[in-house]
C-alpha cells in the first residue's frame, strides 16, 4: 500500500498537480511541494486551518470555496471546480481543486485532494470566449449585410441583422433560402460566375451587381467574398454585401457637377486639407497658362505671386486656408507667362455631415477688364477731387493776395491824401505803381493757373528766388517800414527753384505778413531767410522772433482752415492753409518749429523733381 502510494505522489508531482489532506479529527492540514509551489509560498511553509482560504480572490471565489468546504466537511460532499487565487508574490492564477471526502462510521473524517495549475488553459479559454463574444458583436452590429452559405447547396445557412434590413426578408425566411433568390433574373448568370470564381480561386474579391428585395425593388450592391471555411466536413463561405444607392446617387451628382465644372467659364480649384491641389478645371488651366500635371500635388498660385501682387492679401489668404476658415479677396495674379490680370476669388470650406473637414474649394474668375475700370474710375475721382480742391484753393489766392495787394495800395493812398507835401506825395507814386505792377501780376499768375487747371499736371517753372524775396519785399515795403522788422536773407543770387510762380508768391506773401502781424511787442522784430538742400527738395527757412505758438496745444490744427491764435483783428485764418495747399501741390511740405514768446521758425519744401 505505501509502495502504492509513493507511486501516486511521484506521478502527481511528474504531471504537476498538487496533493493536499486535511485531517478533521486533529484540524492537522498537509500541503505537497507541488501546491506550495502553485501558491508560491515557501517549501517549510506550514499550513493551519484556514490559511488556504485567503489565497482564493476575495468576493465571489472566495465565498464559493467556503459555501463547498463547509458542506464537504458537515454533510459529506465531495466538490470538483475551478477558482481564481491570488498566490503569496501577488500573482494572479487559475486552479482547480478537486476534494474527495473519506467517511468513517458515517462522519467525515479526512478531506483528500489535487491543486492543478490551469492558468494557462483559463486564460486561453478566456481569449477564446472574449474572441467568441468580439466576434460575434461584430457579426451582429456590422454594417455590412453577412452571409454564410453551404458551398455544397447554395443555401443561406446563417445571416446578420443587417441582411433583415437590406433584403426585407426575415431571418426565418432567409436561413434555408437558396443565394440565387437574392438577385435579379438578369443579373444571376453574372453573379453565379462571381460566386464560382471566388469559391474555386478562395480569395478575397469584390464586385458590383444589384440584389432583388423582397418587395421587388433591385438597389445597386458592392459584394465581397471572404475565404472558405469547413466546420464537421462542411464547406462553408461568407459572403458581405453592402448597400451602394447612396454612393451611386453621390456619384451620379459628382459626374453632374464634374461636367458643369468643366464647362463653366469660372475657375474652380479643389485642394486638400494642407491646401494641395487635387482637381482643377479647364478654365482655370486656361487662365494660368499651366496644365494639369504643374497644377495637382502644388498649391493654387504658387507660380501666381509677381512683382505687384499684394503681399498682405497673400498673408490673409494663407492664414485663412491655414485656420481652415472661407475667404473673399481679389488679388494680381501672374499667368505662366508673367502676364498680369486681376483674379477674384472666393475660398470656401467643404465639411461632411459630421462636421468633419473635406475640402477646400476655391470658385474665381477673371476680373481684370472690371478692376482695370474701377481705378480709371478711381483715378479720375481723384484727379477731379484734386482739381475741385486746387479750385477751392485759388479762390482764396484771389482773395487773399488781392486783399493784400489792395490793402498795400489803400495804405499808400492814405498817405497821399494825408500829407501835403507835394514832393512827399510824389514820391510814394513809385510805391503806388509798384503795387499796382504787383496786383497786376497776381491776376494774370492766378488766370494763368486757372487755365492750366484744365490739364491734370501743373507745369512748374525754373524762379530765381532772391528775386521773389525783394519783389515781396517791395511789394510789402510800407507794412515793413511801419513795423519796423528787420529782414535779413542769406540766398544767393543765382540760387533757383522749381515752383509755381502764383504759389511761391503767395507763399512768400503769407510768410512775410505772418512775421509781420504776430511780432513781439517786447523786442524788435526780425525775420531770417535761409535755406539748404536736403536730397530733392530746396528747404527755406523764414525764422522770427515773434510771439510764437503752443504747438503742443496748437500744432494739430495750425495749417488748419480758419484757424487763429493770437486773437488779431485782421488775422483770416487762411494763410497758412493756402500755403499748405499751395506746397502740397507741387509735391512739397511745409513744418514749423515753434516756442511760445520765442518765436517761430517755419520751413518749407520745395521738391525739385
Amino acid at each position: 500500500m505505501t509502495d502504492k502510494l509513493d507511486l501516486y505522489f511521484k506521478a502527481a508531482q511528474s504531471a504537476k498537480i498538487g496533493i493536499w489532506k486535511m485531517n478533521l479529527l486533529t484540524n492537522h492540514i498537509f500541503w505537497d511541494a507541488v501546491t506550495k509551489c502553485i501558491l508560491e509560498v515557501s517549501d517549510d511553509f506550514e499550513p493551519v486551518t484556514g490559511s488556504g482560504i485567503n489565497f482564493y480572490t476575495e468576493g465571489e471565489n472566495r465565498d464559493r470555496i467556503k459555501s463547498l468546504i463547509e458542506s464537504a466537511i458537515h454533510d459529506g460532499i465531495s466538490f470538483e471546480d475551478k477558482f481564481q487565487i491570488t498566490t503569496a508574490k501577488n500573482n494572479i492564477r487559475y486552479i482547480e481543486c478537486i476534494c474527495q471526502v473519506e467517511i468513517i462510521d458515517g462522519k467525515p473524517v479526512n478531506l483528500l485532494g489535487t491543486f492543478q495549475d490551469i492558468t494557462n488553459e483559463q486564460n486561453l479559454i478566456n481569449e477564446l470566449q472574449l474572441n467568441v463574444e468580439k466576434f460575434s458583436s461584430i457579426f451582429s452590429s456590422a454594417n455590412d449585410a453577412i452571409f454564410i452559405i453551404d458551398i455544397s447547396t447554395g443555401v443561406i445557412t446563417d445571416c446578420n441583422p443587417r441582411s433583415i434590413e437590406l433584403t426585407g426578408y426575415d431571418l426565418f425566411e432567409l436561413k434555408g433560402l437558396h443565394n440565387s433568390k437574392l438577385f435579379p433574373e438578369e443579373f444571376k448568370k453574372e453573379v453565379r460566375f462571381f460566386l464560382k470564381y471566388n469559391l474555386n480561386r478562395n480569395e478575397y474579391t469584390v464586385d458590383e451587381t444589384y440584389i432583388k428585395r423582397k418587395s421587388g425593388e433591385s438597389i445597386p450592391v458592392e459584394i465581397a467574398s471572404g475565404k472558405k471555411f469547413q466546420v464537421k466536413n462542411i464547406t462553408y463561405s461568407v459572403f458581405y454585401i453592402r448597400d451602394i444607392s447612396e454612393r451611386k446617387n453621390v456619384e451620379k451628382k459628382l459626374n453632374l457637377l464634374s461636367l458643369a465644372a468643366s464647362e463653366t467659364t469660372d475657375t474652380i480649384v479643389i485642394a486638400d486639407e494642407k491646401g494641395v491641389a487635387v482637381w482643377a478645371n479647364q478654365a482655370y488651366l486656361d487662365l494660368t497658362g499651366l496644365n494639369m500635371e504643374e497644377v495637382i500635388g502644388q498649391k493654387p498660385g504658387y507660380l501666381s505671386v509677381g512683382p505687384e501682387t499684394d503681399f498682405k492679401t497673400t498673408l490673409l489668404m494663407q492664414k485663412a486656408i491655414k485656420n481652415k476658415e472661407s475667404i473673399k479677396i481679389t488679388i494680381l495674379n501672374y499667368n505662366k507667362n508673367k502676364e498680369k490680370y486681376w483674379f477674384e476669388l472666393n475660398i470656401t470650406i467643404v465639411f461632411d455631415s459630421d462636421n468633419n473637414f473635406i475640402n477646400f474649394v476655391g470658385v474665381g474668375r477673371n476680373v481684370t477688364l472690371r478692376i482695370e475700370k474701377e481705378l480709371e474710375l478711381k483715378r479720375l475721382l481723384e484727379i477731379t477731387s484734386c482739381q475741385n480742391n486746387k479750385l477751392f484753393n485759388f479762390t482764396h489766392i484771389v482773395s487773399h493776395n488781392i486783399r493784400s495787394h489792395t490793402s498795400n495800395l489803400s495804405m499808400i493812398v492814405d498817405v497821399i491824401e494825408n500829407t501835403d507835401n507835394i514832393e512827399d506825395k510824389l514820391s510814394y507814386f513809385d510805391l503806388f505803381k509798384e503795387g499796382t505792377d504787383k496786383l497786376s501780376e497776381s491776376i494774370e499768375y492766378l488766370n494763368e493757373i486757372i487755365c492750366i487747371q484744365q490739364n491734370t499736371n501743373i507745369e512748374k517753372k525754373g524762379i530765381r528766388l532772391k528775386h521773389e524775396i525783394e519783389k515781396t519785399k517791395m511789394a510789402l515795403s510800407l507794412a515793413i517800414k511801419e513795423s519796423k522788422i528787420i529782414i535779413t536773407d542769406t540766398i544767393p543770387e543765382d540760387l533757383t527753384v522749381t515752383a509755381i510762380p502764383a504759389y511761391l508768391d503767395s507763399i512768400l506773401i503769407n510768410l512775410f505778413t505772418n512775421a509781420i502781424k504776430y511780432k513781439s511787442p517786447e523786442r524788435t522784430a526780425t525775420l531770417t531767410i535761409g535755406f539748404e538742400i536736403i536730397e530733392d527738395c530746396t528747404v527755406i527757412h523764414f525764422k522770427d522772433n515773434g510771439l510764437g505758438l503752443n504747438l503742443e496745444k496748437n500744432g494739430h490744427k495750425l495749417f488748419g482752415m480758419y484757424k487763429t491764435f493770437h486773437g488779431n483783428e485782421d488775422a483770416k485764418g487762411i494763410g497758412l492753409f493756402i500755403t499748405k495747399n499751395q506746397l502740397e501741390a507741387m509735391d512739397g511740405k511745409i513744418e514749423v518749429e515753434s516756442e511760445v514768446g520765442q518765436g517761430s521758425n517755419f520751413k518749407i519744401y520745395l521738391n525739385e523733381k
